[in-house]
């Protein structure tokens, strides 16, 4: 019965296709091409294909039409892109607003240079060294020995002849400085026995050369000066001096004077010198084999006056050129 029931149904569509007819009510509506049918209906009216055919050859073929919810659904279209905000109107930028601009601009910073490394600050010992040093003999010096240490008749050349600059302990306990003429032989052994003479606050009254008494060597002895070249001969004699050669120096020379037995008569230079002639006495600044001086100028092969025999000059250190 089934299958006789669905042969029925079919006949039908067919015949209804042969036909022609369209019938469209409330529920139904079929329209027919060529060689294609559509049945379309629905609850709400002929809105839904529920059924298609196909004509083929004289035999019906039916499709289940999509439905709705199958259907592509039309694409949908992009949302338009909003225009920016229309640009607010600026005042236009004036010369000196752009002035002030770029000068607020930050400028890139300039590499730092390095600082410059600073010597630590010379203690008062290495200050002190510096005082002590040997040097040609400056221009203005030279200018004031002329005629007065450095005579006319002078044989030693000046290029022969040092400056040396040192310090000393004066009788006051206070920091004296010296300076000397003597020949560029000595002139570094000089400058150290009077360094090591400072570092031991050995007393020398006076360092001052001798033009400041004008090359006077009685004068410059008798304010107990000490000093070295002095152009001139020895007393009572032909003889350039050791002083006249800048090989000699003299050390406090008031207290230690130069005695010499002249034709029967003793002579003291200085004059004013007599209360130190007698060695065997015990007085401040005398100079004997216990003194540091002594024994600073021994070392660096220097004679002293005190050992002559014929005569004695206890303020004299001398060396063979």
């Amino acid at each position: 019965m089934k299958r006789k029931a669905k042969w029925i149904a079919a006949g039908a569509v067919v015949g209804i296709l042969a036909v022609g007819v369209v019938i469209v009510n409330k529920y139904i509506s079929i329209q027919k091409t060529d060689d294609t049918i559509t049945v379309i209906g629905g609850s709400d009216g002929p809105t839904s294909v529920f059924l298609a055919g196909k004509l083929s050859g004289g035999n019906t073929q039916l499709e289940t039409p999509k439905t709705e919810e199958s259907e592509p659904q039309p694409e949908t279209p992009e949302a338009e892109e909003t225009p920016d905000a229309e640009p607010q109107e600026t005042e236009p930028v004036t010369e000196d607003v752009q002035k002030d601009a770029e000068d607020s601009e930050v400028e890139p910073a300039e590499p730092e240079a390095p600082e410059p490394q600073l010597e630590a600050p010379k203690t008062e010992e290495e200050s002190e060294a510096d005082e002590f040093y040997v040097s040609e003999i400056p221009d203005d010096i030279f200018e004031k020995m002329q005629g007065k240490s450095y005579k006319a008749d002078c044989t030693v050349p000046r290029e022969d002849l040092r400056y040396v600059h040192v310090l000393h302990m004066g009788f006051d306990g206070e920091t004296k400085e010296g300076e000397l003429v003597v020949n560029k032989a000595i002139a570094d052994d000089v400058c150290e026995i009077f360094e090591k003479l400072y570092e031991a606050d050995y007393p020398i009254e006076k360092i001052r050369l001798i033009d400041e008494y004008d090359a006077d060597d009685e004068a410059s002895m008798s304010d107990n000066n000490s000093s070295a070249f002095n152009f001139r001969f020895i007393s009572h004699t032909t003889k350039i001096s050791k002083h006249g050669l800048g090989m000699a120096v003299d050390i406090n020379t008031l207290y230690n004077p130069y005695v010499k037995t002249v034709d029967g008569k003793r002579s003291i230079e200085p004059a004013n010198a007599a209360d130190y002639v007698d060695r065997s006495m015990d007085f401040p600044y005398k100079i004997d084999h216990d003194d540091l001086c002594y024994q600073l100028f021994k070392e660096h092969g220097f004679s002293w006056g005190g050992d002559w025999q014929h005569s004695k000059d206890y303020q004299h250190f001398e060396k063979d050129l």
